[in-house]
């Protein structure tokens, strides 16, 4: 298949920007879909590369097209399918940038998906398969037959695996989720610890170019088995098949957690009249209908919605003996019931849940532009009439999550964390705490008065000190006089007495909640 065929595909709607007779009678030797700003290691020389444009804006100017277009150029890249969704329309400066390296570029509608392309042009190479030349390193036709015969007949992926690598040798071979979870490997392959996964994962060939971030797979080969790459994307297609299939099922699946999700966000529903409906809410999910259960709420900020639930639901996968339900809440969010398998006869299972979480959370790679999630995990419920409340106690350790993270990245908080003023207060919903912080101290919430600035600086100052007048004086540089007085004139514009426990407390959660 040649370049110039993706123009006389009415189904793709293609449209060319730039490139001349030379470049589009290039060979197309397959496909592989980035957003890297520097995706040159994962090419291979005749490949068209696809990209949403996710990694350039108006604001990079020239430069950041520049060195992706130069890592085409350099890998040999047959041309460029640059998306239209992200921006409107493909940016005049990246066309510039094409036909000053000679790489042909052509824009993609919203309409036509990045999986429609490759499905295009694998399936074009595939029905060629027979009239090529066996130079071409194409897998063995044999071979393709059987692993159609495996995919139809619904086997496993270790299967899958061994049989598409068997007439290599049966090399050591996995296949990867974006979280490093071994989701299928050969019988000569070892097995990977997630934090190993991810390291393998920055020379492994991405299988599904319409995968979101969380739900990539990978394939790894051992980097000594020299295989030609067009039989490595073959391999890999087989497997985005695959995953397609397992995205179906999990996508049916959300509609019954949500409904469950719907139902735990009703106080009680977990009895009375409630319980009959919620326990067939949770069979319906594949859960039994007795305790204990643990949930977990998460947040990935603006890529909320699908890719949450399909975050949730790989990280959760990490867990083994535990069934679990994936959704979206009523009232917004993403969430999981968990519950311990029924056969495992282990009392401690949803502190193991916990446990595990709080092991795996931080240790899983941001891979590509994967902005790992904030969690809160409520405590376990004990039965179904638990399960509302856990819900909220999730809800709200992810509230806390979000404000507490700091520069270390991803956080996950359960609610038995929550043991400071601080903590606590932090999963306050904002306008809440807004509205106590205005109220505590009065005038001085008018943070635009440089004497209220003042004042409260003090008053923080004072309080860290445990109300020591000598050493709030020594830390603010002041005269100790000076430190009485304006623990005066905040009292007065308070109208608290810092004499008194209560209404010093009072004050430290009005700061807190600035």
């Amino acid at each position: 298949m040649h370049v110039e065929d993706l123009l006389r595909l009415e189904s793709l709607d293609l449209t060319l920007l730039w490139g001349g007779p030379p470049l589009l009678a290039r060979e197309i030797s397959g496909v592989t879909a980035t957003d890297l700003e520097d995706p040159g290691r994962f090419l291979q020389r005749g490949e068209i590369v696809l990209s949403g444009l996710v990694w350039w804006s108006a604001a990079d100017e020239e430069g950041t097209a520049d060195r992706f277009v130069t890592a085409l150029r350099d890998a040999g890249a047959a041309a460029l399918l640059a998306g239209e969704e992200t921006h409107g329309r493909v940016p005049e400066v990246l066309v510039d940038v094409c036909r000053r390296h000679g790489i042909a570029l052509f824009s993609v509608p919203v309409h036509t998906s990045f999986r429609a392309i490759t499905d295009t042009v694998y399936l074009r190479q595939w029905g060629d398969l027979s009239r090529r030349p066996a130079a071409l390193y194409a897998l063995p036709e044999n071979v393709r037959g059987e692993l159609g015969r495996l995919l139809t007949d619904g086997a496993d992926p270790d299967t899958l695996l061994t049989r598409a690598v068997a007439h290599l040798g049966t090399p050591p071979c996995h296949v990867l989720s974006a979280t490093g979870r071994t989701i299928a490997r050969t019988p000569t392959a070892r097995a990977l610890t997630a934090a190993q996964a991810a390291e393998r994962l920055k020379a492994a060939l991405p299988v599904d170019p319409d995968a979101s971030a969380y739900g990539q797979w990978f394939l790894h080969l051992a980097g000594a088995v020299d295989v030609p790459p067009r039989m490595l994307h073959e391999i890999a297609e087989v497997f985005a098949q695959l995953r397609q299939g397992v995205v179906r099922r999990e996508a049916a699946a959300r509609g019954p957690a949500t409904e469950l999700l719907t139902l735990l966000d009703t106080p009680g529903s977990g009895s009375g009249s409630g319980a009959a409906p919620l326990a067939a809410a949770l069979r319906a999910c594949g859960l039994p209908d007795h305790g204990p259960f643990t949930v977990v709420a998460v947040s990935v900020g603006a890529a909320e919605g699908g890719d949450a639930a399909e975050a949730l639901g790989e990280v959760l996968r990490h867990l083994p003996g535990q069934r679990f339900a994936v959704g979206r809440v009523a009232g917004g969010g993403t969430a999981a019931v968990i519950a311990a398998d029924s056969g495992a006869g282990d009392a401690d299972a949803p502190d193991a849940v916990v446990s595990t979480l709080k092991g795996l959370w931080p240790t899983l790679p941001a891979c590509g532009e994967i902005a790992f999630p904030y969690g809160g995990v409520s405590v376990p419920a004990a039965t179904t009439a638990g399960l509302n409340g856990a819900l909220v106690q999730a809800r709200y350790a992810l509230t806390a999550t979000s404000r507490m993270a700091t520069a270390e990245g991803a956080r996950l908080t359960a609610i038995e964390d929550l043991t400071t003023l601080g903590a606590l207060l932090a999963g306050v919903p904002t306008d809440v705490r807004a509205a106590f912080g205005s109220h505590a101290l009065g005038p001085l919430a008018d943070a635009t008065n440089p004497s209220h600035r003042m004042l409260l600086e003090t008053l923080d100052t004072f309080l860290a000190h445990n109300g020591s007048w000598a050493r709030t004086a020594e830390a603010l540089h002041l005269h100790v006089n000076t430190v009485h007085y304006r623990i005066r004139r905040v009292e007065l514009l308070t109208g608290r007495d810092l004499g008194r426990l209560d209404h010093k407390l009072d004050l430290k959660a009005a700061l807190l909640c600035r």
